[in-house]
């Protein structure tokens, strides 16, 4: 699968990095350098990460929601277009999640952003579009949520979070790369194969709900 291979280049080239400094200040994001024409750095940040814990968490988390995703395109539009189409969801979530930062740091020499956790999140939206009434939770925390409800509260918590300027964390990214992960499924299905992800959402949180209710009981 597609998503093994990111996983895999992005793990290599994070790894590499770790111990080579002239490595990581080429390739990390500088929104001052950015802006100066080494536009690659709007990419290239994706690849790197601040230490091994920051590199499993994301590598993780692609693992377990990124198959779904790749399957989804695959199932829909073919093999390759599929493929296509995942790896653009992926590679365009990067400079997009990150385009906020940018504008608020395009001035700050001192700014520096490593991590996949952009793109990250666009999968994770892109899934939760899919697949709303799919439990998910925190990895050690015993509290599973329907996707929906789950995504809902991380864009509350995460805007929060970003207003109050939590350090180490580029929440705004994930903000983001969820909703634009959203904006792309929606886009690209109702385009090019007359699939409107919004309606079908709704109807599985519906009927799915109902059916809970019943069941229940109620």
């Amino acid at each position: 699968m597609i998503t093994f291979l990111i996983i895999g280049i992005t793990s290599v080239i994070s790894i590499a990095a770790f111990g080579n400094y002239t490595m990581m200040d080429k390739f990390i994001f500088r929104p001052t350098e950015a802006g100066r024409g080494q536009w690659y750095r709007f990419f290239t940040y994706g690849v790197l990460h601040a230490d091994y814990t920051h590199l499993i968490f994301n590598m993780f988390t692609l693992y377990f929601f990124g198959g779904d995703i790749e399957r989804a395109f695959k199932a829909t539009f073919g093999g390759q277009t599929g493929v296509f189409y995942y790896l653009l969801l992926y590679v365009t979530a990067l400079p997009v999640s990150i385009l906020p930062t940018y504008l608020k740091q395009k001035n700050n020499n001192s700014y520096r952003g490593v991590g996949a956790s952009g793109a990250v999140s666009a999968i994770i939206f892109a899934y939760i579009l899919i697949n709303p009434m799919n439990f998910m939770g925190v990895l050690f925390i015993p509290v599973w949520l329907p996707a929906f409800l789950f995504g809902t509260i991380f864009l509350l918590i995460s805007v929060s979070l970003d207003k109050k300027q939590s350090k180490g964390i580029n929440h705004s990214a994930h903000i983001t790369g969820g909703l634009y992960g959203i904006a792309f499924m929606v886009t690209v299905f109702i385009a090019f194969a007359n699939i409107n992800l919004v309606s079908e959402f709704a109807d599985k949180v519906k009927i799915d709900s109902i059916y809970d209710l019943i069941r229940i009981g109620y």
